[in-house]
C-alpha cells in the first residue's frame, strides 16, 4: 500500500468523535430554546420595532407586497442593533445566482466620519438594495461581460440570520438577483413569481367553494437531503473527489450494499457528532430539522426537515447544503452532494415534499371530512393529473444535472419519465368516476364527496412506490427525481408554473359554468370524469424500472428525455415556454438564457471531469501500472527461470500489459474528446460534445482502470480503495 495511502488510512481509523461543547443550560437541551436564535424573525421584530412598523413589516411578510421605503430606516436600524448584539460585524446581502450555490459580498457597520472617527451605519437604502460586481455571474447573454451591474433586492418575505464562526458573525440578508435591464438572474424571482400565481388562481377555485376568508395559498415544500460522508485524509488522496465530488474511477468493494445492513442501521460515533453539530447550527438559523438516518449506500445518510413555505424551504435546504460541507471539516469528513459519488452503489436524491395549504391553515391535498371537502380535494387532484399530464416537459427541467444524469432511472431513483402514483384505492376511485361506477373498497371507512353520481373516498389513500417521480403520499407529493446537489427551487418553480395553468384552465371553465346559472355539483359531476379520463394516461401505479414501462410510455405520449441534454434542448419548445410564460414566470428572455446557463453548466461539468480523469490516469494510474508491469516481469522471467509452471504469471502480465495498453489508448481518445469539447461553436454543441464523445471516452478510461486496480499489487496503487472509503468511519 502507497505510504500516503496507508498513513491516511491509520489516522482515518484512529480518529475518534469530536466531542461537542455542552449545551449552555438544561433547558436549552432539547433545543427549544436556541432555535431560531441566529434569525432575526417576528419575536425579535416585535420586541425591537414600534408597534405600527411591526404590524406593516408583519403584514408584508404574511401576505407579500413591497417594504414601504418610509419605515425602512427604522426596520434597517433595528436589525443593525440586533445584529452588532450577536457578534455580527458585517452584512451581506446572501442571493443564489444560476451557478446552483449561493453567494455573498460582506460589508462592514463600520463607516468613517468626517472627524475621522468610526460608527456603525446601516441604512433603509443599504437593507433594501445592494450592487455586487455581477459581470462573472451566468447570464445567459443578458447581460455582456463588460457590463458589471447587477443589483440585489431584500426579500422581506424569509428572515435575514446570522452566521458565526470562529472569529466573528455576519448578518445574512436573503436578496433577489437581477440584471440592470431588469431581468432576473436568480431562482429566487422566479419562484416567487410562480408562488404568487399559483396563489392567485387556487383561490379563484377555493372562492367557487364559498371559501371567503382565505386570502392566500402557499406551497410548502419538505426537502429531504441525503449525502455522502467520507474521511477527508482519505479524500485528499484522490483529486477526483476534491473537483467533482464524484469517483470518476474505482473497483467495487468487496461488500457493498448488499447485505441491506447500513440503511436505518446504528450511526458511526464520528458521523453521530457531525449529525448533532449539523442539528444544532441549523436549529440556531430556524431550520427544522427532524429526521437522521443511515441511507441504503454505507457512508450515505440523510437529512429531513418539516415542511416549509416553498420560498422559506428553498433558502433553508440551501443554507442546510452549506452547512453540511463546512461543518464535515470540522469533524475531518469531506461531505460529498453529487447525485453518484460511487458507482455501483446507491445514488443520492432530494426528495421534494410538496403541497398546498390555504391561509386558514387547511391542506388542499389532504382528503377531507365533510362532502364539500371532497369535491374540493378532486378538483385540485385532478389540476394536478393534468399539470403533470400536460406539462411533464417542463417538470421535467426541475431535476436535470450531469450529476442527476447518473441516476435517474438507475433502480435506485424513478425514471425520467414524469408519471403520477396515486396508490391502489385512490385510482380505482379515479377509475370510477371515469365509469361512473363506484369503486371496490378496501378500507375500514369512506367518506362520501356530494356528488350523487361519484363513488366515496376512501381515508388512507397514501403508499408508496420507489419507482414513481411524482407520488402521492397521504396529503402531499412527493417529487423524487430531484438531485441531491441540486436546489429544489427549478423543481417547485416548475410545478407551480404547471399547477398555475391547469387550476386557471378548471377556474375559468367552473366560472363559466356556475355564471351562466348551472350549479357547482352539475358542473363538477360533468367536469371531473372528463378530466381525468383525459389525464389518465399519466397515472401509472406499476414498476417504473421495468422495461416494458419505457414503451407503455411511448404508447401513452408521454415524453422520455433520458438525460440532461435532451431535456433541455426541448425548454425552447412553444408547449414548454408556454407553461413559464402563461404564468408570468419567466419571460421569453429570461427563459432562452436559462436554456444557455444550462448547456453552458453541463458541459463544463463534463469537460471538468475529463480532464480530471485524464491527468489521474496520466499521473497517477499508468505510473503505479507500469512499476507493476516492472515488478510482474521480473516475476516471470524467475519463475522461467527455475520452473515450466509460468501460467498463472504469464496470464497475470498479459492481462496487466492489455490493460495498460487499453488504458493508454483511452486516455488519447478522452483527450481528443476534450479537444473537440472546446472546439465546438456554442454551448449547445458544447454539449452534445461532452455527451457523445467525453463521457463515452471517460468510460472507457475507466473500465481499463478499474480491471487494473484488481491486478495491480496494493502496494503500488495509489489511490485510496471504495472499501477504504465507504467503510472508513
Amino acid at each position: 500500500m502507497k505510504h500516503q495511502r496507508s498513513s491516511a488510512l491509520q489516522e482515518a481509523l484512529s480518529t475518534a468523535p469530536l466531542r461537542l461543547p455542552e449545551t449552555p443550560c438544561p433547558a436549552c437541551a432539547d433545543g427549544a430554546e436556541a432555535f431560531g436564535s441566529l434569525v432575526f424573525g417576528l419575536d425579535a421584530m416585535r420586541k425591537r420595532l414600534p408597534k405600527d412598523v411591526y404590524r406593516r413589516l408583519a403584514r408584508i411578510i404574511s401576505e407579500g407586497g413591497r417594504l414601504d421605503p418610509a419605515i425602512a430606516d427604522v426596520v434597517a436600524n433595528a436589525m443593525k442593533d440586533w445584529a452588532i448584539e450577536m457578534g455580527a460585524d458585517h452584512y451581506t446581502h446572501w442571493f443564489q445566482p444560476m451557478t446552483g450555490l449561493t453567494a455573498e459580498k460582506h460589508d462592514a457597520f463600520l463607516s468613517p466620519t468626517p472627524d475621522g472617527h468610526m460608527i456603525n451605519e446601516f441604512s433603509g437604502k443599504m437593507l433594501i438594495c445592494g450592487e455586487p460586481d455581477a459581470s462573472s455571474f451566468p447570464s445567459g447573454g443578458i447581460r455582456s461581460t463588460f457590463e458589471a451591474r447587477g443589483y440585489t433586492a431584500w426579500d422581506p418575505s424569509v428572515p435575514v440570520f446570522i452566521i458565526r464562526n470562529d472569529n466573528g458573525a455576519t448578518l445574512h440578508i436573503p436578496t433577489f438577483f437581477y440584471a440592470y435591464s431588469g431581468e432576473a438572474l436568480d431562482r429566487k424571482i422566479p419562484l416567487l413569481r410562480s408562488l404568487d400565481a399559483l396563489s392567485t388562481q387556487a383561490l379563484r377555485i377555493l372562492r367557487l367553494f364559498g371559501n371567503t376568508t382565505a386570502r392566500r395559498v402557499r406551497a410548502s415544500v419538505g426537502p429531504e437531503q441525503e449525502y455522502f460522508l467520507v474521511d477527508r485524509r482519505l479524500a485528499a488522496l484522490r483529486p477526483d473527489l476534491l473537483l467533482t465530488g464524484r469517483t470518476l474511477l474505482g473497483a467495487p468493494s468487496p461488500k457493498g450494499q448488499e447485505m441491506e445492513d447500513h440503511y436505518f442501521g446504528a450511526i458511526p460515533a464520528r458521523v453521530m457528532a457531525f449529525m448533532q453539530d449539523v442539528e444544532r447550527e441549523l436549529q440556531k438559523l430556524g431550520i427544522p430539522a427532524k429526521t437522521r438516518h443511515n441511507e441504503v449506500a454505507p457512508g450515505q445518510f440523510e437529512l429531513a426537515p418539516i415542511y416549509e413555505e416553498a420560498n422559506l424551504a428553498c433558502d433553508h435546504n440551501m443554507l442546510t447544503m452549506n452547512m453540511l460541507r463546512h461543518l464535515a471539516a470540522r469533524h475531518g469528513f469531506l461531505c460529498l452532494l453529487h447525485e453518484k459519488p460511487f458507482a455501483g452503489v446507491n445514488g443520492s436524491g432530494k426528495h421534494n415534499n410538496w403541497s398546498l395549504t390555504d391561509s386558514d391553515g387547511n391542506n388542499l391535498l389532504n382528503p377531507g371530512s365533510t362532502p364539500q371537502d371532497n369535491a374540493q380535494f378532486l378538483v385540485f387532484l385532478a389540476a394536478v393529473l393534468r399539470a403533470v399530464h400536460l406539462h411533464g416537459a417542463a417538470l421535467r427541467l426541475g431535476a436535470i444535472g450531469a450529476g442527476n444524469d447518473h441516476r435517474l432511472g438507475a433502480n435506485e431513483a424513478p425514471p425520467a419519465i414524469i408519471s403520477v402514483f396515486l396508490g391502489q384505492e385512490l385510482t380505482g376511485v379515479i377509475e370510477g368516476i371515469i365509469t361512473g361506477t363506484p369503486a371496490p373498497h378496501t378500507g375500514d371507512s369512506v367518506m362520501e364527496i356530494g356528488v350523487s353520481s361519484l363513488p366515496p373516498l376512501p381515508i388512507d389513500t397514501s403508499d408508496r412506490n420507489r419507482t414513481s417521480p411524482f407520488a402521492f403520499t397521504g396529503n402531499k407529493f412527493e417529487f423524487r427525481a430531484v438531485g441531491s446537489s441540486q436546489s429544489v427551487a427549478p423543481a417547485n418553480i416548475a410545478l407551480n408554473a404547471a399547477m398555475t395553468c391547469a387550476l386557471q384552465d378548471i377556474a375559468d371553465e367552473l366560472e363559466r359554468a356556475t355564471a351562466a346559472g348551472q350549479s357547482l355539483n352539475a358542473t363538477l359531476q360533468d367536469l371531473l370524469p372528463r378530466l381525468f379520463r383525459q389525464h389518465a394516461p399519466v397515472l401509472f401505479n406499476g414498476n417504473g424500472y421495468a422495461p416494458a414501462w419505457k414503451e407503455e410510455a411511448a404508447r401513452r405520449g408521454l415524453p422520455d428525455y433520458a438525460d440532461t441534454v435532451t431535456a433541455v434542448e426541448h425548454y425552447s419548445d412553444a408547449g414548454v415556454m408556454q407553461v413559464f410564460l402563461r404564468a408570468g414566470v419567466l419571460g421569453e428572455r429570461e427563459m432562452l438564457a436559462r436554456q444557455e446557463i444550462l448547456f453552458e453548466h453541463y458541459a463544463k461539468t463534463v469537460r471538468i471531469e475529463g480532464d480530471v480523469l485524464l491527468r489521474m490516469v496520466n499521473r497517477q494510474i499508468l505510473p503505479a501500472v507500469r512499476q507493476a508491469e516492472d515488478r510482474a516481469a521480473r516475476l516471470l522471467a524467475h519463475v522461467r527461470a527455475v520452473s515450466d509452471a509460468d501460467e498463472a504469471e504469464a496470464e497475470h502480465f498479459l492481462r496487466l500489459r492489455g490493460h495498460a495498453a487499453g488504458l493508454q489508448g483511452a486516455a488519447a481518445a478522452l483527450g481528443e474528446a476534450l479537444a473537440a469539447c472546446r472546439a465546438a461553436a456554442d454551448a449547445h454543441g458544447m454539449a452534445r460534445t461532452a455527451r457523445d464523445a467525453v463521457l463515452p471516452a471517460m468510460r472507457l478510461c475507466r473500465e481499463h482502470a478499474d480491471a487494473l486496480e484488481l491486478l495491480v499489487d496494493d502496494d503500488l496503487w495509489p489511490l485510496p480503495t471504495y472499501a477504504e472509503l465507504l467503510w472508513t468511519h
